[in-house]
């Protein structure tokens, strides 16, 4: 059986070779390219011909996005996958209208990621769980409040404003007059309440969650 072969492009080295590596551990995939920018994804992707591309969306001075329209015009048949860190619908529904076949977030897992890499080269659409799950939000009318929210107590709600200020644990307690301890155990009920899985989960549910004034 052929393996898969992969083009992985993103702008920061260490992502490219994290997922080259996790990748690498299944039988049936293998990384052909590693691109550091669209302009040299489309070079790539002209070059090797990949299966599949997983095309980090924010890249500079060439987008995830113009490359994917550029690589698409000239190789029609590969099929790729906008990645990138935003979880918001918008950024998904656009490049699925340019071509991709799929779209994963960076919170995705490593079975997610290979669940998408599968599906798109049997010719199936991909969307992740965070992005269906937001999408379901939407549609049931709850956008305005994020599930879970209402569940947060005063204190918890507190904790959450300040970690969207950017602030540390330490800064936090500081200003709460409380042990950092203390905070730190609010944080961990804070992503249980909210079922997050860490904190990079949790700042991205900030940053789209209305929060009670």
């Amino acid at each position: 059986m052929n393996k898969i072969q992969i083009q992985i492009a993103d702008d920061h080295k260490l992502i490219r070779e994290t997922w080259s590596y996790v990748l690498g551990l299944d039988d049936r995939l293998e990384v052909v390219a590693q691109s550091r920018e669209g302009g040299e994804a489309i070079k790539d992707a002209v070059r090797v011909k990949p299966d599949v591309i997983l095309m980090d969306i924010n890249m500079a001075p060439v987008s995830g996005l113009d490359a994917t329209r550029d690589i698409l015009q000239q190789l029609p048949d590969v099929k790729i996958i906008g990645v990138s860190m935003h979880s918001q619908p918008a950024y998904a529904k656009q490049m699925m209208k340019i071509g991709a076949k799929g779209y994963v977030t960076k919170n995705s897992s490593r079975e997610e990621m290979i669940e998408a890499i599968l599906a798109v080269y049997n010719g199936q659409k991909f969307v992740c769980d965070e992005i269906k799950n937001i999408i379901s939000q939407q549609i049931l009318g709850e956008e305005d409040e994020a599930p879970g929210i209402s569940s947060l107590s005063e204190r918890e709600i507190q904790i959450i404003k300040h970690i969207k200020e950017g602030m540390s644990s330490k800064e936090i307690a500081v200003i709460l007059d409380i042990s950092i301890k203390t905070v730190e155990a609010h944080r961990h009920n804070i992503l249980k309440k909210l079922n997050l899985k860490n904190t990079a989960a949790l700042i991205n549910f900030i940053n789209n969650a209305t929060l009670p004034v």
